[in-house]
């Protein structure tokens, strides 16, 4: 077994096959370092845009109910002015009438 290992180290495959499994553990290490380097820095850049994220939500909601009330009131003044126009209406008619009786 030992004058395999031998063989092995002393030939080209067993250079190659030294040089692959060194170039696969110098990857694996790369990764695993870039991973944990990207994790320290952007986590809490992440965490800083989620809370955003949920403020900016919040925001959102309290829009929404301030249209839905702005609506509300949008209605109100509709329905004020249909009766301001009856009413104009209504006095114009008076105002002909009394033009009329003048004559």
């Amino acid at each position: 077994m030992t004058q395999l290992f031998i063989q092995l180290a002393q030939s080209v495959t067993g250079a190659v096959i030294t040089i692959v499994a060194l170039g696969l553990v110098a990857v694996i290490i790369g990764y695993f370092t870039a991973w944990f380097y990207a994790k320290s820095v952007y986590i809490p850049i992440i965490k800083g845009l989620e809370a955003e994220k949920a403020e900016l939500k919040n925001q959102v909601a309290a829009l929404k109910d301030d249209i839905v009330k702005l609506n509300g009131k949008v209605d109100k003044l509709k329905e004020n002015i249909g009766k301001l126009e009856e009413e104009i209406a209504e006095k114009e008619k008076a105002v002909k009438q009394l033009k009329k009786e003048k004559k």
